[in-house]
């Protein structure tokens, strides 16, 4: 389905954020790797200065840079109020207050911006959305999924959940999802629970690991699922 602009919220997070956000170790960080739902993340554009191999997919990137850009002016006093709201349940100790937090989202989001036209020439950005994603069997050695699935609980099926995680496996070698909790909240997500239940049912690996990074209170898990082995 055809994401309209209007209903997306852009926020995007640095390498710096994705490293300890998952824990990536230097073999990790020179490995093959999706960033699924990645969103104007300067991820990519840091990693590809460095040499390193990432591909992001979003729905969002059908859209022109400029377009991305209006959004994100347009969301920019939204998203800075709701963490005004719910500043109680955030870890200030980085970021300071909510004001400096926006200033940093959006020189992360700069980035993004700059390098998103010759990256999308380049197929480093390739405009695709969960559960279905054009990649081959295997392709990546790492997948990563940062503040889409469990972060919208409230708006996304457990079968939701299920069905996009076994499609990262089916494209990675590891997935790894971060944070465990809803989003602007401080409490596991509804569906984690579940998830693991299922996908431990199904035959898959699951860890939920602690992670060098909590920005949101108790927001310092991901969870680690590795793909089922072919005989």
């Amino acid at each position: 389905m055809a994401v309209a602009l209007k209903t997306v919220v852009p926020w995007g997070r640095s390498l710096y954020e994705y490293a300890r956000m998952f824990d990536l170790t230097a073999a990790d960080l020179a490995s093959r790797i999706l960033d699924c739902a990645a969103g104007p993340s300067s991820f990519n554009a840091e990693m590809h200065r460095r040499g390193r191999a990432v591909v992001s997919c979003d729905p969002i990137y059908r859209f022109s840079a400029a377009d991305i850009s209006r959004r994100i002016d347009e969301t920019r006093e939204a998203i800075l109020n709701a963490n005004r709201q719910s500043r109680d349940n955030f870890v200030w100790d980085e970021y300071r207050s909510p004001e400096r937090l926006a200033d940093a989202r959006l020189a992360t989001m700069q980035k993004f911006l700059e390098d998103f036209p010759a990256g999308l020439a380049e197929g480093r950005y390739r405009t695709a959305e969960l559960p279905n994603l054009p990649f081959a069997g295997g392709e990546f050695d790492l997948a990563l999924c940062s503040h889409f699935l469990f972060t919208y609980s409230a708006l996304l099926s457990l079968d939701f959940h299920v069905a996009a995680i076994q499609e990262m496996c089916r494209v990675a070698q590891e997935v790894r999802i971060f944070p465990l909790l809803e989003q602007f909240g401080s409490e596991r997500a509804q569906h984690v629970a579940d998830a693991v239940r299922k996908l431990v049912t199904l035959g898959y690996r699951c860890e939920i690991k602690r992670v060098p990074y909590e920005f949101q209170k108790n927001g310092n898990e991901m969870l680690r699922i590795l793909r089922q082995q072919s005989d």
